[in-house]
């Protein structure tokens, strides 16, 4: 596919969906540079590619070449249109587009496959990027994390099908009009956009109606599709499940027909049903099904998705988990798998507004816990909140082993706890801290 070339300026090139986005345009051929407030592992792989960017917010930070009207201006959400550069170019008359609208754009030519959901999505798209590439087809995934041993969230080498998160944030995936799309849940989020619960469910059905040829959606849902589930009465029925030393075994349901003893290598039921719903999804693009569920045996994981680590003689778990039903599934995942040992969360709250309107949901689940550490929120794109911060999460707890930490001490509270599991919990730079205990663990 021929494009013509573009000069490309991302504000914001630093996030996950961005730095994709930035990764496939410098792919195609065109010129790509951008800004970010601080340096980061994604900055910094970016940089190694040949990509060009500034950390200082002023016009005159930006590069001579790329400031003429020519250029094409990508900004995150999370951009304010005050930022002095985005100003500039809005001032000049550049064509200026949020991400959501540029990815849509991008997709316009192919088959596009969007993942959507409140959680889950990144593990299903990871195992339906890996289903594709195990395949013969012609793809590229822009995902919304990084598989294990992979520095890149840019997969595969063609265009004829592109995989991408459908994001809900600022109502972003309402820009997508996908040829096939999964929902993997509905729980409220974001209800700093949204305000409530029932707007917030309203956009995933508006979602679900922009979809072309095929809806997957988890079983129970309000939303008609074809249906996935772990065990119960759906069109993709995951049944027969065994443990297994590194993860399952389990037997599919499909519409065409049955399939035994499928191995997956991963923890957690929530995960099976992320992989049949990623099998389902591939299933309705054609991809051959045995292809599609020899695939799961070799599945690297998902950076910070139910990541285990050995620690001495305890175990790390690492999890991007930052809502109170994702922590559910982690703590149920832990209690199932290490149910012989005592467990300690080591939680970062992420963002003031979700900490505030998810506090009783927050406080039920973390107290489930046997030993409670908690950090200071992790405020990303906002300011504070008076009066909602990590004291009043930890006071609201009912438990005789709770306490708050701060980043410094989360090495002497593991050295000095009987706990044989530590969960390491959050959507912020809690992952970091696990990355300074690397020299220390061993991947399972």
């Amino acid at each position: 596919m021929k494009h013509l070339k573009h000069k490309y300026y991302f504000i914001g090139i630093g996030g996950v969906g961005m730095s994709a986005l930035a990764r496939l345009c410098l792919r195609q051929g065109h010129q790509v540079v951008g800004y970010d407030k601080t340096a980061s592992p994604i900055t910094r792989s970016l940089e190694e590619e040949g990509i060009y960017i500034t950390y200082d917010t002023a016009v005159k930070a930006i590069p001579k070449e790329f400031a003429g009207a020519e250029v094409k201006v990508i900004y995150t959400a999370a951009i304010s249109t005050a930022h002095p550069q985005l100003a500039y170019y809005l001032s000049q008359g550049n064509q200026t587009r949020k991400r959501a609208v540029f990815l849509a754009d991008l997709c316009k030519k192919s088959k596009l496959l969007a993942v959507s959901g409140t959680h889950g999505k990144t593990t299903t798209l990871a195992i339906l990027t890996h289903i594709f590439s195990e395949s013969e087809c012609s793809f590229s995934s822009l995902m919304g994390g990084f598989l294990n041993g992979n520095n890149s969230n840019l997969i595969g080498n063609g265009e004829e099908f592109m995989i991408v998160e459908a994001d809900e944030y600022d109502r972003s995936f309402l820009q997508l009009h996908p040829n096939i799309a999964c929902v993997t849940s509905m729980d409220p989020d974001h209800l700093d956009v949204y305000k409530t619960a029932v707007a917030f469910e309203t956009a995933f059905v508006s979602f679900s109606n922009q979809v072309k040829d095929q809806v997957i959606v988890n079983f129970g849902l309000p939303l008609k599709g074809l249906t996935y589930g772990v065990e119960v009465a759906a069109d993709y029925n995951a049944f027969n499940i065994q443990n297994t030393e590194k993860g399952y075994s389990f037997d599919l349901k499909t519409p065409k027909g049955e399939y035994q003893q499928i191995i997956f290598n991963q923890f957690g039921k929530h995960n099976i049903a992320n992989s049949v719903c990623a099998i389902a999804m591939a299933d309705q693009a054609g991809v051959p099904i045995k292809k599609a569920l020899k695939a799961l045996e070799n599945f690297p994981g998902v950076h910070r998705r139910m990541n285990v680590f050995e620690w001495g003689k305890a175990l790390v778990v690492d999890d991007y988990a930052h809502h109170p039903t994702e922590i559910r599934m982690v703590l149920e995942t832990i209690k199932t798998s290490f149910s012989d040992r005592k467990n300690c969360v080591i939680f970062q709250p992420h963002l003031f507004s979700r900490t505030q309107d998810f506090m009783e949901g927050f406080v039920s689940v973390l107290e489930e816990f046997d030993e409670v550490a908690i950090l200071d929120i992790y405020p990303a794109r906002e300011e504070p909140i008076p009066g909602v911060d990590a004291f009043k999460l930890l006071k609201g707890l009912n438990h005789t082993n709770k306490k708050y930490i701060k980043k410094e001490e989360i090495e002497s509270l593991m050295r000095s706890s009987d706990a044989a599991v530590f969960a390491f919990l959050g959507a912020g730079d809690v992952g970091l801290e696990v990355q300074a205990l690397k020299q220390q663990i061993e991947v399972l």
